[in-house]
């Protein structure tokens, strides 16, 4: 009697790595769809975070951070303040969740205080992951 080798054929390989593929284009896009919902998610929990402490910074000193003086303010006294409390954030500024500078303004056209991204684009405006996320 003869021996059969122990393995896999080559049509078999080929099989295997078709379905492989066909699973990967459709759970492929639904998972990079998740990660630009998750982008968006940390930006609006950033800016939430920065609209506390401007808050406390608003408390202590009786005004807003000026557009020049931005978002530093809350981690070192811009203008040797001696009703200045802080730092009000526990870490430095990070930047958004697509490697950019938050925008600070203030005050701004119809707030007092105004924080934006311009999203994944760094464009004003977009749609989708390209939106901008703001307070």
């Amino acid at each position: 009697m003869q021996q059969r080798n122990a393995g896999f054929t080559l049509l078999e390989l080929l099989v295997v790595v078709v379905i492989i593929g066909l699973l990967a284009s459709y759970v492929g896009p639904k998972y990079f769809a998740q990660i630009g919902k998750s982008e968006s998610a940390v930006a609006k929990a950033q800016i939430t975070a920065f609209e506390k402490a401007l808050d406390t910074y608003r408390i202590d000193l009786g005004r807003f951070p000026t557009t020049e003086e931005g978002l530093a303010a809350l981690l070192e006294n811009p203008a040797a303040n001696a009703k200045w409390n802080g730092p009000y954030l526990k870490k430095s500024i990070p930047l958004d969740p697509w490697g950019r500078q938050y925008l600070y303004q203030s005050p701004a056209k119809d707030k007092e205080i105004e924080i934006t991204s311009y999203g994944k684009d760094g464009q004003a405006g977009g749609t989708g992951d390209d939106a901008d996320v703001g307070n």
